[in-house]
């Protein structure tokens, strides 16, 4: 049971969650394979008797992969930690795993979804949700999985608890 079910009100259901996309995992798979390279090369074409350059190469190879399992936690810790749904009643977000940062907007207080995709973004269907709420606060959600998708659902139960359908 994750943030928002755990603080859900009375009579209050979620109706429509997003995830983050699994893109998050690329950097950390591009550093192994790079690591990997370096690896390979200290074993296959480093001339043997050239030892300081192999051993160079290998201690690279390795640490880099040490950067690559570590990018890899991270984004799965993000992952895990991100949260975004949209309720009977709120818009809700938490993000973050130790240090949380949440916000909870009644359905008459969100102003706008704005969406920013980059062509990567618009290709593998991910993006950042940026939920401005009245008053001027504006909260970006980044690597959402089918942000339009979120954007058009949320609008839609907004309306709909609104009395606008």
């Amino acid at each position: 049971m994750g943030y928002v079910e755990k603080n859900l009100m009375n009579n209050e259901k979620v109706v429509y969650k997003a995830n983050m996309h699994w893109f998050i995992f690329v950097p950390s798979i591009l550093i192994f394979i790079i690591g990997i390279s370096f690896i390979v090369i200290s074993l296959f074409f480093v001339e043997v008797r050239d030892q300081d350059a192999k051993a160079i190469f290998s201690l690279g190879g390795f640490a880099i992969i040490f950067i690559a399992f570590w990018s890899f936690i991270m984004a799965i810790i993000q992952k895990v930690s991100t949260e975004l749904a949209v309720t009977t009643k709120r818009v809700i977000a938490k993000i973050g795993f130790i240090r949380r940062n949440t916000i909870e907007l009644n359905h008459s207080q969100v102003e706008s979804f704005h969406i920013n995709q980059s062509i990567l973004g618009r290709i593998f269907d991910f993006g950042t949700i940026i939920i401005n709420g009245t008053g001027g606060g504006k909260t970006p959600i980044p690597n959402i999985d089918s942000p339009l998708e979120f954007r058009r659902n949320a609008m839609e139960i907004i309306d709909k608890s609104q009395g606008k359908s």
